[in-house]
């Protein structure tokens, strides 16, 4: 059971601070994801060796990293922080609270493109990793599209379905200092998915919690739902949805615009089996916003669109297979960072 979190005061806040940089997903299924990202998506794909990908869509050395490995799922995120202080002001919140925290090795530094590496456990068993200076290339961008928005809104976001989303979102209000940009109430076959959107930046959120109101189920397979990149125009979002389809890839939900970012975007299936959405023009919240801004509940997820894309019977049954088989395990938690005062 979660317990209530407080906020910290303004100078102790890292809030605007942190940017969501990189992911790391693992995979047997490279060659997928090479015409995944590259053909499909449209990113810049770096062959490391014959078992990592990494993947550019701007002037980082890496944005998504892939490794082989049996496990079919995205296992780290990777956060940056503005500057040295902030981050030891983050480590001292992990080890006073009893969390172990390990510095990458250099290796792995220079393989996610950064350096001052240092991790510790996350909700699901989602890695979390921290940094300071991103190394960038000159090296020009082979990409099929004119561009991707990041900058202080970081990478773009992930979206985690959880039994305990008060859980999931302490943590993040303890290490990050999120804020609750909003929620929304979905009504999925009688029953309420509730998301609910923190933000530790301008970006409307890069966390999105989903649980399962009346039923304390899990229902995806992978440790996150999905992960959002943001396109530069609309016209780079439109043919990204168009190749995936040629391609053969699968699609998870047709374009649509989200009610409460505004956003345009689809939703694909990556060989790691989690969804990625691509998406354009969100809101941002910015200084003049962030000063009035109060959380709102939508009632569904999308204005228009965003239906489903090959859904079927055999798909539920999957889906409650999988929830009840994670029923049956408890959820991977950190309880000393889901609530604890500061």
């Amino acid at each position: 059971m979660s317990t209530p979190f407080l906020h910290p005061t303004a100078d102790e806040s890292v809030f605007g601070a942190v940017h969501l940089g990189y992911v790391v997903a693992e995979s047997q299924r490279l060659t997928d994801w090479r015409r995944f990202g590259a053909d499909a998506i449209g990113l810049h794909v770096d062959e490391i060796t014959r078992d990592v990908l990494r993947f550019r869509l701007d002037d980082r050395e890496c944005r998504f990293l892939v490794q082989r490995g049996p496990a079919e799922d995205l296992m780290g995120l990777g956060w940056q922080v503005d500057d040295h202080e902030t981050f030891d002001r983050i480590v001292k919140r992990v080890t006073e609270r009893g969390v172990p925290i390990k510095e990458g090795a250099p290796e792995e530094a220079a393989l996610r493109g950064v350096e001052r590496l240092w991790r510790f456990a996350g909700p699901k068993g989602i890695v979390q990793e921290i940094f300071t200076v991103p190394r960038t290339t000159t090296s020009p961008l082979n990409m099929l599209t004119s561009g991707f928005v990041t900058g202080d809104g970081g990478l773009g976001h992930v979206a985690i379905t959880t039994r305990d989303p008060q859980g999931l979102h302490s943590y993040f209000s303890t290490v990050f200092d999120s804020r609750l940009s909003d929620y929304i109430d979905e009504n999925v076959g009688g029953l309420t998915l509730k998301i609910r959107f923190l933000r530790v930046n301008e970006r409307h959120h890069s966390v999105a919690i989903a649980n399962v109101q009346q039923l304390r189920v899990d229902p995806i397979r992978t440790k996150a739902q999905h992960v959002n990149i943001q396109a530069a125009t609309l016209d780079d979002m439109l043919s990204a949805y168009q190749r995936v389809q040629e391609l053969g890839f699968k699609m998870a939900w047709s374009v649509g615009q989200h009610s409460n970012d505004r956003a345009l975007s689809f939703y694909c299936v990556t060989p790691a089996g989690f969804e990625l959405e691509v998406g354009w023009n969100p809101v941002t919240v910015g200084p003049e916003e962030e000063a009035t801004w109060e959380p709102t509940t939508y009632r569904g997820i999308s204005i228009w669109g965003h239906t489903p894309v090959g859904e079927s019977v055999a798909t539920k049954l999957h889906q409650f297979a999988n929830a009840m088989r994670h029923a049956r395990h408890p959820e991977v938690s950190v309880p000393e960072l889901t609530g604890a005062v500061r």
